[in-house]
């Protein structure tokens, strides 16, 4: 089971982060989904940490899911020949806080690297839970099919095919601004079990490009529980697709 997404974590975590002194990681990013909802506020301001708010498209909160194929991931300076592969998620939040600074809160991480599991939290900001992912994705023309399982349990599953425009009922008035909304938001951060430390991390891309999807299958079993989102509360916005990204990590500096 997802754990409880009412953390009973933090005073003020805007004064108490630490960050982790990760060296500048650099990649592509080969292939990552964006699947994002439009959710009621007031549901999602007692799943995030205090400090932080949610970060509103016309009245709406925005949650979803990054589905992340990472390669060549290795230190800044190495060569990609000493880079590894990997295929991640992550639940996440839009948010705001003070001076209206802005970026994510990640709820929780899923990765098929056992590396990144041993080393989320550790090395690197934010807890990764080693999952298994299936993917089809053979031919960048045809359907994108992902499922993510933790424990023999489905988290996610997603149908996706590139499309020229995101959905004529989102909440983003066109691709563009959905795009320059979520570029705006690429510093993350995550909780650690028993703490009251968030790990930051800031995804720098220096040119960010994203094309809209047309998700004909969605299925997300945190998304999906009523206990957290009411009936009515949540609804299945749109998709966003980015390929053959150049891109660097990079720790969140201390407030």
């Amino acid at each position: 089971m997802f754990e409880p997404a009412r953390l009973r974590i933090f005073a003020n975590p805007l004064a108490s982060y630490r960050m982790l002194n990760i060296p500048n990681m650099s990649g592509v990013i080969r292939r990552r989904l964006l699947l994002n909802y439009r959710i009621d506020p007031q549901v999602v301001a007692p799943l995030l940490p205090k400090g932080f708010r949610p970060k509103l498209v016309r009245g709406h909160a925005i949650g979803g899911i990054c589905l992340i194929r990472l390669e060549k991931l290795r230190p800044k300076g190495f060569p990609s020949l000493f880079g590894i592969a990997s295929e991640n998620s992550a639940h996440r939040f839009a948010v705001e806080w003070e001076d209206d600074s802005e970026g994510v809160f990640v709820p929780r991480r899923d990765t098929d690297s056992r590396l990144n599991s041993l080393a989320g939290g550790r090395i690197f900001p934010g807890v990764h839970r080693f999952s298994q992912f299936s993917i089809q994705d053979q031919d960048q023309n045809d359907e994108i099919e992902i499922a993510v399982r933790h424990q023999n349990e489905v988290l996610l599953e997603v149908a996706a095919r590139e499309a020229q425009e995101i959905p004529a009922d989102s909440i983003f008035s066109s691709l563009q601004e959905s795009s320059d909304f979520f570029e705006a938001g690429c510093v993350g951060y995550s909780s650690r079990p028993n703490s009251c430390t968030l790990d930051g991390i800031l995804l720098k891309v220096d040119d960010w490009q994203a094309s809209a999807l047309t998700v004909s299958h969605i299925r997300s079993r945190y998304f999906e529980d009523l206990n957290l989102f009411p009936e009515g509360s949540i609804t299945f916005d749109h998709g966003l697709l980015m390929r053959d990204i150049p891109h660097q990590w990079l720790s969140k500096p201390i407030f």
